[in-house]
């Protein structure tokens, strides 16, 4: 066996606590050895590649189970090929993009030619949602979910042509597809009925301003569509994942403990557990996302339930627009935020600052979105996985400024401009191979499409 790289003088969080030591790569890109202390000369005298890290810390590749790639047919505002390097530069080494593209993935023939796309362009490994509709049962039915992560259901809220709506369709898939679903959950009656109030107090749709969005995407809109679907998924026994939760109301349907053992998992997203309500007055439209980030009292459940284990997974819901899309108010933004390149240095921060153990945001980024899926040795540092490594700065140095000139996704914008971070992302690795040196993302051609454990559907 040939070691390509080893990596040495670095703080390896493998999932089993931290230790000081080294991981060595072999030349097929997995993981040859994990070791405490210093390197053996023997394995140091055979090695193509040898990098002391110098102290810093080395992290599982971070895996984003909910992006928004625009590719294809939004190609515009971001595609595979870009939001991919940008994810590199992020530590992020595996992306699972959602089907409401152009045309939306709610085919197997749609699955493929996205596939296809990302099997030529993109740099860390990939797969593609399928979405459900009124009337794509039998694509959802033929679907190999060893290949696919799931079935992402917009219940109650329309996005193209991929509104699913009434108890006898989604009883069907929950109970005869045999994936994890995955459902973005708000409920359209209470949004619309909200919305047509705010355009009568402020006298029209383009007058209604973006601190309205959390009104409008209420609360109440969230806690009864998950309710509901809680209540189903409690009557199909089906494996459910409630996405970018955004409140502390929805958090009392959910349960703590291991990711891996639950039917009902919970995932929030970054921008939650940064922002609120009270952000708007500065960013505007900048942090106008679906759901509504909410107010700080639920920002803080949040943080609690990550802490304790209701939540499960933190994602980003990576959603490109270009600068002319955010502007407006509540009604006429366009809702996305592009975070999957500071995502982790956000959670790191966050840690910094004594929010989350470090230990926490591995789990919730790397660990348990491997152990849900079920993706095929990926997730952690241990001897025999794939070589998905990021490796990052301790944190003790000087802060640095985020500056439009560092975003690497198409839209070339960030609501993090002028935010100080104390963590950076120094490399990262694929399968492997280098794919970001800490100033250029690279395409190397070994990024590999996830397959996933069905065993447990």
């Amino acid at each position: 066996m040939k070691i390509k790289t080893i990596i040495h003088n670095t703080i390896i969080f493998s999932g089993e606590g931290r230790i000081h030591g080294y991981v060595a790569i072999d030349s097929d890109g997995f993981i040859a050895e994990v070791g405490q202390g210093d390197v053996p000369q023997e394995l140091a005298s055979d090695t193509d590649d040898c990098i002391d890290a110098a102290g810093a810390w080395l992290l599982p590749g971070v895996i984003d189970e909910h992006v928004h790639f625009r590719d294809p047919g939004l190609t515009h505002k971001a595609d595979i090929a870009s939001e991919s390097l940008a994810a590199a530069a992020g530590g992020v080494t595996s992306v699972m993009d959602m089907p409401n593209t152009r045309p939306a993935t709610v085919s197997l023939e749609a699955w493929r030619q996205k596939t296809e796309i990302a099997r030529k362009s993109s740099a860390v490994n990939y797969a593609a949602w399928i979405g459900a509709t009124a009337d794509n049962f039998n694509e959802l039915a033929g679907a190999d979910y060893s290949k696919i992560p799931g079935v992402k259901i917009f219940a109650g809220t329309s996005t193209g042509n991929m509104a699913v709506g009434g108890d006898e369709l989604f009883r069907k898939i929950f109970t005869e597809i045999p994936a994890l679903k995955a459902v973005h959950s708000e409920d359209d009656a209470i949004i619309a009925r909200n919305a047509r109030e705010a355009c009568s107090r402020y006298g029209g749709e383009s007058l209604v301003p973006v601190e309205e969005h959390p009104q409008i995407r209420s609360r109440q809109a969230c806690l009864e569509c998950t309710r509901h679907l809680v209540e189903l998924q409690h009557a199909t026994d089906t494996r459910l994942q409630v996405m970018h939760i955004s409140t502390a109301d929805e958090l009392d349907y959910f349960t703590s403990g291991p990711a891996d053992s639950k039917r009902l998992t919970a995932e929030t997203c970054v921008q939650y557990l940064w922002w609120s309500d009270s952000d708007y007055t500065a960013l505007g439209a900048k942090i106008k996302c679906n759901p509504a980030i909410k107010s700080a009292a639920d920002r803080e459940a949040l943080r609690q339930a990550v802490r304790n284990g209701v939540i499960d997974v933190i994602a980003t819901d990576h959603a490109p627009h270009l600068p002319q899309d955010k502007v407006g108010g509540a009604l006429t933004a366009a809702s996305g935020i592009p975070l999957i390149q500071f995502s982790l240095p956000m959670m790191l921060e966050l840690c910094h600052a004594g929010v989350f153990d470090v230990e926490t945001v591995v789990e919730k980024m790397c660990h348990a979105p491997a152990r849900i899926f079920g993706i095929d040795r990926r997730g952690f540092i241990n001897k025999g996985m794939h070589a998905d490594l990021t490796l990052v700065s301790d944190g003790t140095g000087e802060p640095y400024t985020v500056t439009a000139n560092d975003v690497i996704s198409k839209c070339g914008w960030t609501p993090l401009e002028g935010t100080k971070l104390h963590h950076r992302v120094l490399s990262t690795w694929v399968n492997g191979s280098l794919v970001w040196d800490g100033k250029q993302a690279f395409l190397t051609g070994k990024a590999q499409a996830l397959e996933f454990k069905t065993d447990n559907l």
